[in-house]
């Protein structure tokens, strides 16, 4: 597989000018905020091609997000799948890395019809069309087995290692964000990013394409609260336990318990266990 990079690209951050109001009174001043720019996911098998979705991100890991969208969508399987990534344009346009072209090593592209979110997605809304329990085990989905655990306390921890990695948030305040740890509270890695989706889809991306999915030794720590999507992406890349700062939704939780994911909410030094407790070890 070879990836095609380019020299320059738009930047995560922005400079802005704003009025700075304080005590009732006014000063210019400027801040940095967080770059939010669509990307377009191409899909390309021989001679086909076909816009898969847009969108809203932050700027970086283009191609880990284009990889990981494609994984997590059931569209690819493996990292022997992926020909080429590149960054592409119209003839007659100038590169704005706006348009990434993942090409397929095989003569045709797949069925796309079942696409949840095919020609459009937003980074804050996810899936227009929530998916159903069946939708997943159709996909080939099975419950997740045993083996990974960790210890409570050291998951009481992780919060704070999460945001240590955080380093556009502590610049912009503006980003979600998405890691991974080993049983003995270890970061593996963490993608930020506009959108919690986003963020995720980068993390699983990198994994792919470092080949080393399924990811069934590891943690998911996510920056806001545990939606049907995340816990969706989080069971295609083979992770038994997501854990997410803020509340999980009703949809979140009837998944993971379907699939045996152990699911965390409001992972606040406490925090609250909505399935598989079997994999956080207590005092």
């Amino acid at each position: 597989m070879s990836i095609s990079r380019p020299k320059t690209r738009p930047g995560a951050k922005v400079k802005t000018s704003l009025l700075r109001v304080e005590a009732g009174q006014g000063r210019r001043s400027t801040d940095e905020v967080i770059t939010e720019e669509p990307l377009e996911i191409r899909l390309q098998a021989g001679e086909q091609r076909q816009t898969v979705a847009v969108t809203m991100r932050t700027p970086g890991q283009d191609f880990e997000l284009a990889a990981g969208f494609l994984f997590a969508e059931g569209i690819l399987r493996s990292r022997e799948e992926v020909g080429r990534i590149t960054y592409c344009t119209e003839a007659g346009e100038a590169q704005q890395y706006n348009r990434v072209n993942l090409e397929l090593r095989s003569p045709a592209l797949p069925r796309l019809a079942g696409l949840e979110r095919h020609f459009f997605a937003h980074s804050a809304c996810g899936v227009c069309g929530k998916s159903g329990l069946e939708t997943l085990r159709l996909r080939g989905y099975e419950p997740l087995g045993p083996g990974f655990a960790v210890p409570a306390e050291r998951v009481s921890s992780l919060p704070e290692r999460l945001r240590s990695s955080q380093g556009l948030f502590e610049r912009t305040g503006g980003l979600h964000a998405a890691a991974l740890f080993d049983s003995e509270g270890r970061l593996l890695a963490s993608r930020e990013d506009v959108g919690r989706h986003n963020a995720l889809d980068k993390l699983i991306g990198w994994a792919l394409l470092e080949d080393r999915l399924p990811l069934s030794e590891s943690l998911l720590l996510v920056s806001g609260r545990a939606s049907f999507e995340l816990v969706q992406k989080a069971l295609a890349a083979g992770i038994p336990i997501l854990a997410a700062i803020s509340a999980p939704s009703s949809l979140a939780v009837e998944v993971a318990r379907a699939f045996n994911l152990t699911l965390i909410g409001f992972l606040r030094g406490s925090f609250n266990l909505y399935s598989g407790p079997e994999r956080v070890l207590l005092g």
